[in-house]
């Protein structure tokens, strides 16, 4: 009885565990970019009661044992980074990449993060940044005599001298990739950062070898499907209440031994 006190608790704070990250991916339905989190669960140690192929008798072993499990535990939670709806807004610098791949920015402290939110903007020195304000990594500058930005599938940058006509190249936009997408460590603003997990950055131009190509006017909106987290909630929340009644129940079995031990007193 004890023991299933202690083991009910465990699949209460696990399926806490569940419906905060359900919750977050609700609350980010409509987010730029945002991939959905995946909790993972894995049972804990058994208590073995009886061995298996213990000896029974002299010439019989028992074939199966007896095994109870102490309970459950979030073994992790993971990123699913499967292809958001793309979304078209006709803005020039609305860009989604559709297939593999992140956009690289340089954030304030130097240091490179990755990003699948392709929401860029000019900045007052016509450099091409972020919502945060993030310059885009190769940093691309638009002259202010430049109009008509073009960014071709491979993330070739043109812009048109409105005077003259002529298309001048303003550079390149790469891309990068990872062995294990799901090892980066999320920094928040569907922001990115490498790590030992995730593997070595890989870079390259969309469209060539495993990256996906670049579409202007474009952005990737968020991959969460409401109907399946509304169903993992639901889940959840009835695992929640089973396992209270557990507790419920083993405390109930519990005050009546402290019954029968009063009235044997």
């Amino acid at each position: 009885m004890i023991r299933g006190l202690y083991t009910a608790a465990t699949g209460m704070n696990a399926m806490q565990n569940q419906i905060d990250v359900t919750s977050n991916n609700i609350a980010n339905v409509n987010t730029i970019a945002f991939k959905k989190d995946r909790a993972e669960f894995q049972d804990l140690m058994y208590e073995s009661m009886n061995y298996a192929a213990g000896q029974t008798s002299e010439i019989s072993t028992n074939p199966t044992g007896m095994d109870v499990g102490l309970g459950v535990r979030v073994s992790g939670i993971q990123k699913n980074f499967t292809q958001g709806d793309l979304e078209t807004t006709n803005n020039t610098l609305d860009l989604a990449i559709e297939g593999n791949g992140f956009f690289q920015v340089t954030m304030p402290d130097g240091d490179v993060a990755y990003t699948r939110g392709g929401a860029f903007k000019l900045d007052d020195e016509g450099n091409i940044v972020n919502a945060n304000g993030y310059l885009l990594e190769p940093q691309i500058t638009v002259p202010e005599n430049l109009k008509n930005i073009t960014i071709a599938e491979d993330g070739t940058v043109t812009a048109e001298d409105p005077n003259t006509g002529d298309v001048t190249d303003l550079g390149q936009i790469t891309l990068v990739d990872f062995i294990n997408p799901a090892g980066l460590t999320p920094l928040g603003n569907s922001l990115y950062q490498a790590n030992e997990a995730a593997g070595d950055p890989i870079e390259g131009i969309a469209t060539e070898e495993q990256f996906g190509s670049i579409g202007q006017g474009m952005i990737e909106m968020s991959n969460v499907k409401l109907v399946e987290e509304m169903v993992n909630l639901i889940t959840a929340q009835r695992a929640y209440e089973a396992n209270s009644k557990a507790i419920t129940t083993s405390d109930d079995m519990l005050a009546i031994v402290n019954q029968l031990k009063s009235q044997l007193v």
